[in-house]
């Protein structure tokens, strides 16, 4: 196995198109070691579907950031709130947070929001007819799920396109300050909402996610925290999603057109959707606390490791022909949403937002086309999330 001499996924062909890049480096070895970043480090990359699973759910693969850099001097200036929340977290403390998390998105709790989420999708589209032209992500694909989760959190109206357009900026890996700032911008906020909703007695959506944090035995530090997880992870990756969902949609129409004449497929195909085009391409990075194996590698204590959710829902040994559409496959074992102790809680709501916007995108617009070129899609330049700048479409 040969290690590559630079990062791989700071190649400007990578964030356009990963697969090859993906395909090239689990071909050579499932799991290896790569450059990461422009400072020196390095890392081990998990490309492999089986050598992902295992390794989203080994203990010894630790997610608290904190410890990890406890002695390590850094010039990063990361907002508390953003750096050290649930998904920064071992157990016992990760499962205190997740405890307060996951009856957010329960089945009950994500049928009752179906109807808000289908005005919030009919609003959207007031203004959209055949023959325009629209901007899917900045239209449907952003401001659908920000007002959502901002719904829940009980964020005021007038905050929230304020707060998208940070949560927007902090996956910016092209510019440490704007992410540091971001961060900064979106944890003061959060916690100048906590304060004053502990301060006011009330009703709403945040007054019962703090009774909830406070039944579950978090501080108020942590509940900025939970509150910023939230809102972060709960709008990004579902705008990814979206955005990416259709475009495949449109690349393969054939599949398009099975959901337009039977819209009831569309449950159905998400799992295909989110494992042809994962929206996160590699999860936030663990590091080892001891000696361990992961696909016949022999991995050292104190390594930084990073799993490919993106790269393992195109593995051939998990997915035959991996790189084709195929909504009859069976991809219940995609990772998009992560494995183990870490899967995302929020599943359920982002599965049936994608649901509801897919269906009324695809009875109300039959023949939507791009209205662009293909190759002139720009994506974001991160490798955590992979999503679409814009996806300009002609309404038909």
């Amino acid at each position: 196995m040969t290690a590559p001499r630079q990062d791989p996924l700071r190649d400007p062909r990578f964030f356009t198109d990963p697969y090859p890049t993906y395909d090239r480096l689990r071909e050579g070895c499932p799991v290896q070691r790569i450059p990461t970043g422009s400072g020196g480090q390095q890392a081990y990359l998990i490309t492999g579907h089986p050598e992902a699973r295992e390794a989203f759910t080994d203990p010894r693969l630790s997610k608290d950031t904190a410890r990890f850099f406890a002695d390590r001097p850094s010039d990063r200036d990361l907002h508390p709130a953003i750096s050290r929340n649930m998904l920064a977290s071992d157990p016992p403390a990760h499962t205190r947070h997740r405890r307060v998390a996951t009856p957010l998105f329960t089945a009950g709790r994500v049928r009752a929001l179906r109807p808000y989420i289908t005005r919030v999708v009919d609003g959207l589209m007031t203004t959209w007819r055949p023959g325009t032209e629209v901007d899917l992500v900045a239209q449907l694909a952003v401001p659908l799920p920000v007002t959502v989760v901002c719904e829940l959190l009980g964020v005021p109206e007038s905050d929230r396109g304020t707060l998208a357009g940070w949560s927007h900026d902090l996956f910016d890996a092209t510019d440490t300050e704007r992410v540091d700032a971001a961060s900064h911008r979106i944890g003061d906020h959060l916690a100048h909402l906590v304060d004053t909703a502990r301060a006011t007695p009330g009703d709403g959506p945040l007054h019962s996610l703090l009774r909830d944090c406070h039944a579950g035995g978090l501080g108020r530090d942590e509940i900025v925290s939970l509150a910023a997880l939230l809102l972060v992870a709960g709008h990004e990756t579902t705008t990814h999603f979206i955005g990416n969902a259709v475009l495949a949609l449109l690349r393969h129409p054939e599949a398009f057109d099975r959901l337009r004449r039977d819209p009831d497929l569309i449950p159905g195909a998400l799992d295909e959707l989110l494992r042809f085009d994962s929206p996160v391409s590699v999860a936030t990075f663990r590091h080892s606390t001891e000696n361990l194996r992961v696909g016949g590698v022999d991995i050292p204590a104190g390594s930084r490791v990073s799993i490919a959710p993106g790269a393992a829902n195109r593995d051939p040994a998990a997915f035959p022909d991996p790189g084709r559409l195929d909504l009859d496959r069976d991809a219940g074992g995609h990772l998009a949403f992560g494995h183990g102790i870490h899967r995302c809680p929020g599943a359920p709501l982002a599965r049936a937002e994608a649901e509801i916007a897919l269906r009324a995108l695809v009875t109300r617009f039959p023949r939507i086309r791009l209205a662009v070129p293909e190759e002139s899609l720009a994506w974001r330049r991160t490798r955590l999330t992979r999503g679409l700048t814009a996806l300009p479409l002609v309404l038909a």
